[in-house]
């Protein structure tokens, strides 16, 4: 699921889940270990994908087979997993090598340098237009990265953007030749991670602990609704519809 490449303090793990690294239950527990067990053996850490795409967001195919007790059992540890990357200590750095759609968006968004590749590449929370609506996690995660002016644009409009277009809007901080993603991203966790790592450790806890305290409150407050929406037979349909769309079309699940 992730192969673990360094270079000198600094790790990088490339994420090779299926074609699509779509978030799943074993996915996400196995990602957040991962980066959890990095936070004393690496300064800093690179998370990036395969191919064209980064991360095309929750399984929905899954959800679909397996319909609404593995939905009930996935959500939990979505939460908990948005919570663990969110918190993670030392410097993160998302390399975004292709589409970042929906949770994949997410995902990116809760590093602390977002540089994505030019070209087609797409990034955005269609959430809504698949009739689902955030838990509380990934929603505070969003609203922390994207500026005030372009959040309700971001979530309620669900477009996906290109990458001139994410740049503009927050999501991303650098677009970046593709042969130079990596190599970019690295020296950006070297320079994050160099000045004091102390000093950015704390200085991250200081600044994330709010939007930390605003999950765990949204959780426990409003995430039993959202797994009822979740789990509901309209939703169920909505879903499928949404799969059917993006697969006639020659896309990935998001």
């Amino acid at each position: 699921m992730i192969e673990v490449e360094s270079r000198n303090d600094v790790a990088i793990l490339h994420m090779r889940h299926g074609k699509a690294n779509a978030l799943d239950v074993e996915f996400c527990r196995a990602l957040a270990t991962q980066i959890d067990d990095l936070s004393e053996s690496a300064q800093a850490v690179v998370l990036t994908g395969i191919g064209t795409i980064f991360s095309a967001g929750v399984d929905l195919l899954r959800v679909m087979d397996e319909g609404t007790d593995y939905l009930r059992h996935f959500l939990p540890v979505l939460a908990e997993f948005c919570t663990t990357i969110f918190s993670f200590k030392n410097p993160l750095v998302a390399a975004i090598n292709g589409h970042a759609i929906a949770g994949g968006c997410v995902l990116a968004c809760m590093a602390d340098r977002r540089l994505i590749a030019q070209g087609g590449s797409r990034v955005g929370v269609p959430e809504l237009l698949v009739g689902v609506p955030f838990p509380a996690a990934p929603l505070e995660a969003m609203r922390f990265a994207i500026p005030t002016r372009h959040f309700g644009e971001v979530l309620y409009g669900g477009q996906t953007y290109e990458p001139e277009e994410a740049l503009e809007r927050g999501l991303v901080d650098e677009t970046v030749p593709p042969d130079d993603l990596l190599d970019r991203s690295v020296e950006w966790a070297n320079r994050l991670a160099g000045v004091n790592l102390s000093a950015f450790r704390l200085t991250k806890e200081l600044v994330r602990w709010p939007v930390l305290e605003r999950m765990r409150r949204g959780a426990e407050q409003l995430d039993a609704e959202v797994s009822d929406v979740w789990t509901s037979a309209e939703t169920m349909t909505l879903i499928r519809q949404y799969v059917w769309r993006t697969f006639k079309r020659g896309g990935d699940s998001p």
